[in-house]
């Protein structure tokens, strides 16, 4: 988020209360608003849209007793949709029967819990179940990126690229990568050191981590001094036309006081192409900018 600064708001986790009843939603909200966002449902539908949302909440506290759609049914349907699988569902009702309780863990709920709400109980256990979303979410972003640059890596982009090239092939809309080789990079470690190598790959990550529109671009560090750049709905004549703004931006960013300049391959996405030929292509491209003299684009 560039140029934008968060509050303590955005860094709270955003809690779905779903219900029927409005009294029974206010009493929950009252407890949890100082600790959390609330947002609220007052039926299984309204429910299914806003986890559907672009906004999606971190925690849906549902309620089981709905007319039209009752909570089973939403997390029936909320955990068969990709999409919403992996929110975690915390049922809050009135009914006591185990195999109610039974049911709602076969559905896929993470916990239950009786009405009427005790505050310290229900506290408890969401601080315990939202405990765990967040320490899910830091292995995931320690699986998936680079630990130096902070960009996506290799595994991130193996996982993304097949289902963004499935799409484009799809949906027929071009997809265009980059692929951005330091220049003479080896010969940065051997005269100043692993160090300043360091730093000059993280600054290089910062720059093509925050130069770009966000929703159509994935940065990622493909290895040592590569890096691959997918762009969605761009074609090779575009994606050449920012291959040489980077080249430029890159050559003006003089990180640790050193001029780096980079050689840049683009390849368009093909009919019937998969990934590993795509970016095989991309590659060559780079080799071939290496061939023309370093600090160039060239596009196959």
């Amino acid at each position: 988020m560039t140029g934008t600064l968060l509050t303590d708001e955005d860094n709270k986790l955003s809690i779905l209360i779903v219900d029927d009843a409005p009294a029974n939603i206010q009493i929950l909200a009252n407890i949890l608003k100082d600790q959390y966002r609330i947002r609220v449902a007052t039926s299984g539908q309204q429910c299914l849209d806003q986890a559907q949302s672009q906004d999606k909440p971190d925690l849906i506290l549902l309620d089981i007793m709905m007319p039209e759609m009752d909570g089973f049914e939403v997390c029936k349907r909320l955990k068969k949709t990709p999409d919403t699988e992996s929110i975690p569902v915390i049922f809050v009702t009135g009914r006591q029967e185990t195999h109610d309780e039974q049911k709602g863990f076969e559905l896929g709920a993470v916990d239950y819990t009786l009405k009427p709400v005790k505050p310290v109980i229900v506290l408890a256990r969401i601080k315990l179940h939202c405990t765990l979303i967040q320490q899910q979410r830091a292995l995931m972003k320690l699986a998936l990126h680079d630990q130096l640059t902070g960009l996506y890596n290799r595994h991130f982009l193996d996982e993304i690229a097949d289902q963004k090239i499935a799409s484009a092939h799809r949906h027929q809309y071009n997809l265009s990568i980059l692929m951005v080789d330091i220049d003479h990079f080896k010969k940065i470690n051997d005269t100043h050191g692993h160090p300043m190598g360091d730093a000059v790959l993280k600054k290089l990550g910062q720059l093509l981590g925050h130069k770009h529109r966000k929703e159509d671009i994935v940065s990622v560090r493909f290895g040592g001094e590569e890096f691959v750049i997918m762009l969605d709905q761009c074609n090779q004549a575009q994606a050449t036309i920012c291959a040489e703004k980077i080249r430029k931006n890159i050559e003006a960013l003089h990180p640790e006081g050193l001029a780096i300049t980079t050689s840049i391959g683009v390849a368009q996405l093909l009919p019937n192409e998969r990934f590993p030929e795509l970016i095989k292509r991309a590659d060559e491209a780079v080799y071939k900018a290496k061939d023309n003299g370093r600090n160039c684009v060239v596009s196959v």
